[in-house]
């Protein structure tokens, strides 16, 4: 789970991007300073996502709310406060006619697009033996498909204006794998492997991508988790998890430093690195704590 420690596509977005073809280059001047800059963030109605927002508002920028919920959405809005500079919209990011129209919309208020956040996303706890399969595609859909149906989108618009940024909310289970999730953990490998790739496919085009990897963060996101018949945790329990805001901090640094990856907190670069080292020291661990817990 996130908080884990240890060709009509093209076509579309092509007709979106023809309409900043009259803005002259200079307009797009590189700097990462927020202020005045749009950005997009889904999966906005709580938790990471709004906070995200919130820092980005709190900089000047004007920014757009996505989530399923346009009362849920309209409603973190306001308590993300700059109402005179924010947009709130319903988006299910796993319909490509929605993503398209939150962009068509965004181009329409603001003119132009800087940044998207590709945040929404939910837990699948079970066994992979046990785990319902329509659980697992609706995990992928929402967590990895929607996030690259999203990217192919925007892409079209950030090269027309020679810059923009992409910024995938991915986790640490996408660096170890965790029993139990292991279909979450697999959509945040390949969310991992997709930014990171594309980064250096864009990076000419004047396209930034970030890939963030929080640990354990106290939101809802595990209570909102669906749930199989095996739901075993590896959790310490001794473990708080830091909270959204933090998380938001090192989006907001990450962002300005153009970083190709950012995990946060900083001391997760020691059980990732530690598994990629000795893989077998961190299961062996991880075994134990699922016994303990029998």
């Amino acid at each position: 789970m996130r908080e884990w420690c240890l060709a009509n596509t093209k076509h579309e977005g092509h007709e979106v991007a023809r309409r900043l073809d009259s803005r002259p280059p200079e307009e797009y001047k590189h700097g990462m300073d927020l202020n005045g800059k749009v950005a997009v963030v889904t999966g906005a109605s709580m938790g990471i996502g709004e906070q995200i927002a919130k820092i980005f508002a709190d900089n000047g920028a004007k920014v757009v709310l996505l989530s399923r919920d346009s009362s849920r959405a309209e409603a973190a809005r306001h308590r993300v406060g700059h109402t005179e500079r924010t947009l709130a919209l319903a988006c299910d990011v796993r319909k490509h006619e929605d993503i398209e129209r939150t962009l068509s919309l965004t181009l329409h208020h603001f003119d132009r697009l800087d940044i998207w956040v590709n945040n929404a996303g939910h837990g699948l706890l079970d066994s992979l033996a046990n785990a319902d399969m329509a659980a697992v595609r609706d995990t992928f859909e929402t967590n990895l498909f929607a996030a690259v149906d999203a990217m192919q989108a925007v892409i079209p618009v950030m090269k027309q204006q020679g810059r923009g940024t992409i910024i995938n909310i991915s986790s640490v289970a996408g660096h170890i794998p965790v029993p139990f999730h292991a279909i979450y953990g697999g959509t945040k490998f390949a969310m991992n492997a997709i930014g990171k790739a594309a980064r250096v496919e864009l990076k000419a085009a004047g396209v930034h991508v970030l890939t963030v990897c929080p640990g354990y963060v106290r939101t809802d996101f595990g209570a909102n988790a669906m749930r199989g018949s095996e739901r075993k945790q590896v959790r310490p329990t001794s473990v708080r998890g830091i909270p959204p805001e933090r998380v938001a901090r090192a989006v907001l640094r990450g962002y300005r430093k153009q970083k190709r990856e950012v995990v946060v907190p900083w001391y997760m670069h020691l059980p990732i690195k530690l598994y990629q080292l000795f893989p077998g020291v961190v299961e062996w661990a991880m075994a134990k704590m699922l016994r303990q817990r029998e």
